[in-house]
């Protein structure tokens, strides 16, 4: 999938200056960010989801109790006001007692946040949600009314989505940013939906490209190519110097010539790294992204603060991806076989190499 631009000397150094800060933050591993994937029910049935959640997940909800008891384990080793809590899904609003949790958390110190396909949320909720110390919160668009609405499987789910972008927009202090999942449905609509959001006062937008995963691997038009994805870094690159929103490519992969121009800082994959998860049955990982072949534990057997310092070790020695198209690869000592969340136990190649 390659377009063989080749990289500038000036960000080879860059890259290899980077490596000393990764090689660092591997040894600490010092947890700063946590996920909660506080249910497996959604209210949509997205085309691209990679947990395939829905509305009927025969599979409930963690009890609170249950993550709280691993929540204070993590107090006795760590400082709260150093981890930020990041609660997901399935859609976290599906939870009748998420203000509960909420507020558990901001008792206890930690700063928090949610991901959101924003169909669920008014004034009333997001005012209930402040209320119990919100502190982030980011909402999905993912294209222009029909794209959107064809990519969550749902009519009016863009109108939703937009109110609660606008209703977030209007709480001084109050971080928010948009997720935006790139396919060649709505690859040309990019800069038609740069301007519906500079109109709803939006700072941040993070582009995002689809992995198959889940209900995602059903669909070859979610999955990207060198064109979409070259075109998609253009894009990006082209409003950098467009103060108006801040705008990068997500934590996908190394991105080779696009490094530093499609988003503001460097590759790394930080899953084990900074970022830990307590997934909806108790399974202990990193990013959500990341599931059966990288679970180190279960908060129902396990400590997860024991598990955070003494495993992981798939994570933080990777030196096992340098295999198949990795194997003699130039780029390997930047990109360690790329984002995580690509990789599967028994391949040799990621799902999707970036390096364009």
């Amino acid at each position: 999938m390659k377009i063989n631009k080749r990289i500038p000397f000036v960000k080879k150094l860059a890259l290899n200056l980077h490596l000393q800060y990764k090689k660092n933050q591997t040894a600490a591993h010092q947890l700063s960010y946590l996920f909660w994937e506080c249910t497996l029910r959604c209210n949509l049935n997205c085309l691209h989801c990679g947990s395939d959640c829905t509305s009927k997940d025969t599979e409930p909800d963690m009890p609170a109790a249950d993550f709280f008891r691993a929540i204070d384990s993590i107090i006795q080793h760590i400082d709260p006001n150093k981890i930020m809590v990041a609660i997901t899904g399935g859609e976290p609003l599906m939870r009748q007692d998420l203000e509960y949790c909420g507020m558990e958390l901001t008792n206890r110190g930690f700063p928090w946040g949610m991901v959101t396909n924003g169909f669920m949320l008014d004034e009333q909720r997001l005012n209930s949600l402040l209320y119990s110390g919100l502190r982030s919160i980011t909402v999905s668009l993912d294209g222009l009314s029909q794209s959107h609405n064809w990519l969550r499987a749902k009519d009016g789910a863009f109108d939703r989505a937009l109110n609660a972008i606008k209703l977030i927009n209007s709480v001084p202090d109050l971080t928010s940013d948009v997720a935006t999942c790139v396919h060649h449905q709505n690859i040309n609509e990019l800069e038609e939906l740069y301007n519906v959001l500079i109109a709803a006062e939006v700072k941040y937008w993070r582009l995002f490209t689809i992995f198959p995963r889940g209900r995602a691997k059903e669909n070859g038009l979610l999955m990207p190519d060198k064109e979409l994805l070259e075109q998609l870094f253009e894009f990006i690159k082209s409003k950098k110097s467009n103060q108006k929103i801040v705008i990068n490519y997500g934590c996908e992969g190394f991105l080779g010539y696009y490094e530093a121009d499609a988003r503001d800082y460097l590759f790394f994959c930080k899953a084990g790294i900074n970022i830990g998860s307590i997934l909806n049955d108790g399974s202990i990982s990193s990013c959500p992204s990341l599931r059966a072949d990288f679970i180190q534990g279960n908060i129902y057997k396990d400590d997860f603060i024991d598990v955070w310092n003494n495993r992981y070790q798939k994570m933080r020695d990777r030196s096992w991806t340098k295999t198949g198209i990795c194997t003699d690869c130039k780029a390997y000592k930047w990109c360690c076989g790329n984002g995580l969340h690509l990789r599967t136990e028994g391949d040799e190649n990621p799902m999707i190499c970036h390096w364009i």
